[in-house]
């Protein structure tokens, strides 16, 4: 018998969707910002691991027997569909400012986005019924987890196939876990400017080979997600709670670089960075402190919009 996952819901409902794939496209552009946590916030990451999840063996087997009909009432293709929509309309749109804000004005970008993680681990923390030792224990190894990890020197990496599908498929595992960021991967991966530059040049060769390594990492990383949160749900999600607060130290606004490289344009770009607090009291620190708690109020904002129906 053939599992139906797709109950009818009203269109305003997958407008909604689309909309919370738009912020979460918006924030796996920036290297150092998840799109789970914005999944988080919003009340959708659980659903969006089991609808991941419904691509099955049963349900390919289904599709190669061109049972086309039974192979759509097994996955959640309605769900996904509408929150692949936001994500891409995010990524293509978006890619060309955000790269912009990144080279001229990192302080305000990252400020904003210190802010809207900071209140995530917050909105997070609320779903662990009970704070007990073992919990926190989790949370402490997340946390210093993502911290060492966000830390580490970017490596100079080929640009063939067999890597670029390899590529996609660590950074689409790290891009729907909260705290660490697929496109901060692709940093460490030497492939996050050509990802893109690819994206900016309708690549779409470049982009299909990532986009398949993404497709294979997703299914099989979903299955084990999926299988925690259901068994083990406070202690994974104390886990994903540490990885947000373990990734501030790359979102951090003010940083100095320790060593420079040249990247593949011939730039000089820092290689290695490390934070620091601002040294005087100017108007662009006031303006990033305001961008943090603009952040922070409109992470609020996001979970009230994505409810606490989990």
């Amino acid at each position: 018998m053939t599992k139906h996952t797709n109950p009818q819901r009203p269109f305003s409902y997958y407008v909604t969707l689309a909309v919370k794939g738009f912020c979460m496209g918006a924030s796996d552009v920036v290297p150092g910002v998840s799109g789970g946590t914005i999944a988080l916030i919003t009340g959708i990451y659980e659903d969006l691991i089991h609808a991941i999840k419904s691509f099955d063996l049963p349900s390919l087997r289904l599709l190669l027997r061109f049972r086309i009909k039974d192979f759509l009432n097994r996955v959640s293709y309605q769900f996904l569909a509408a929150v692949g929509i936001g994500i891409l309309i995010a990524v293509f749109s978006l890619a060309k400012i955000l790269s912009w804000l990144l080279q001229n004005e990192p302080v305000l970008l990252w400020s904003f986005f210190f802010g809207l993680i900071l209140a995530s681990i917050v909105i997070v923390g609320r779903r662990v019924d009970d704070w007990i030792m073992s919990r926190w224990a989790v949370f402490g190894v997340g946390a210093l987890g993502a911290y060492f990890l966000v830390g580490l020197v970017p490596l100079s990496t080929p640009e063939k196939a067999w890597f670029l599908f390899l590529s996609g498929a660590i950074a689409i595992c790290a891009m729907i876990l909260p705290g660490i960021s697929g496109s901060f991967i692709l940093v460490l991966m030497g492939k996050y400017e050509f990802v893109l530059q690819a994206v900016n040049d309708r690549d779409l060769m470049s982009l299909g080979i990532v986009a398949a390594g993404a497709c294979a990492g997703i299914v099989l990383f979903s299955r084990l997600l999926s299988w925690l949160l259901d068994r083990y749900h406070d202690l994974t999600v104390s886990l994903l709670a540490g990885l947000m607060l373990g990734s501030l130290r790359k979102i951090w606004p003010w940083k100095e670089a320790v060593s420079m490289m040249r990247d593949r344009h011939g730039d000089l770009v820092p290689l290695i960075q490390r934070n620091r607090l601002p040294e005087h009291w100017e108007s662009e620190v006031i303006l990033a402190l305001s961008l943090m708690i603009t952040g922070f109020v409109a992470v609020s904002l996001i979970h009230r919009l994505g409810g606490q129906h989990q």
